[in-house]
């Protein structure tokens, strides 16, 4: 049966063989490791990832077809398993219960949703070694972007809560078949274990949304939106009104959310 990428799953292959064994060198894999595997599509990432001999492979394919195929080519199922389903709909609190190897070349139209769901995991620290991500360039630009800096937004923020963020490389288009039409990045995420507390990542998301709605106004507009005591706050957190979102750190983020949920709770 030939393959034939879907573009409504955005599929695109990753077929660089030098590139594929840099993504399986990144997990420092060990024998007691399970891994998970985001999106395998052919298997190409699946096979290298074999060779290093984890404990266990959950590979989780939407496409029907491409299933039966992993199903073919890795039979083992005491040391591989197929799982036909969107990781949208997937627990991985109840997956398995050890911490895992996180990998994903993932499908662009939802990339940050699927890495918003993983954020929002209560303790994501205690289920996750690392993760190995591959991301359209702009998004991962904005992923690991600094305040002050033009990429810098809501995802930025949200993710450096939990994680500590490091770009490994870009990488073109010729890499993946078909090819896209942009670049590219491997980015390798690590948990850290003693993020800010916040009682609800859904707290986090409503703040940064509503700083980041009209990014090029004054935080005077949303910090009066949210608190009736603005100037109270300010003082606290010592908040010049006069500045942009963008000139807020992820700390000061974090901080306003929960004088937030104190005003809530």
């Amino acid at each position: 049966m030939k393959i034939i990428p879907k573009k409504s799953l955005g599929q695109n292959f990753l077929i660089d063989n030098n590139l594929l064994e840099l993504i399986a060198d990144l997990g420092e894999i060990n024998k007691e490791d399970i891994i998970l595997e985001v999106g395998p599509g052919t298997g190409n990432l699946t096979e290298k990832l074999v060779h290093k001999k984890p404990k266990k492979i959950i590979a989780i394919e939407k496409d029907k077809n491409l299933c039966s195929k992993l199903k073919e080519k890795f039979y083992d199922e005491d040391k591989i398993k197929i799982i036909n389903d969107s990781i949208m709909n997937i627990d991985e609190e109840k997956l398995i219960n050890n911490k895992m190897i996180i990998y994903g070349n993932l499908p662009y139209n939802i990339s940050s949703q699927i890495l918003v769901k993983w954020i929002k995991i209560n303790n994501i620290n205690k289920i996750c070694k690392k993760m190995i991500l591959m991301f359209q360039k702009e998004v991962a630009n904005r992923i690991i972007a600094f305040s002050n800096t033009k990429d810098y937004g809501r995802i930025s923020i949200l993710s450096s809560w939990k994680f500590r963020i490091k770009k490994i490389k870009d990488i073109k288009p010729s890499s993946f078949y078909p090819k896209p039409k942009v670049e590219s990045t491997l980015l390798l995420f690590e948990p850290k274990d003693d993020f800010f507390k916040i009682n609800n990542a859904e707290n986090l998301e409503f703040i940064t949304n509503t700083f980041f709605n009209q990014r090029r106004k004054m935080i005077k507009n949303p910090i009066r939106k949210i608190f009736k005591n603005n100037i109270e706050i300010c003082n606290k957190l010592n908040l010049n009104e006069n500045y942009r979102p963008q000139n807020l750190t992820p700390y000061t983020y974090y901080k306003i959310c929960k004088e937030y949920e104190n005003l809530i709770n």
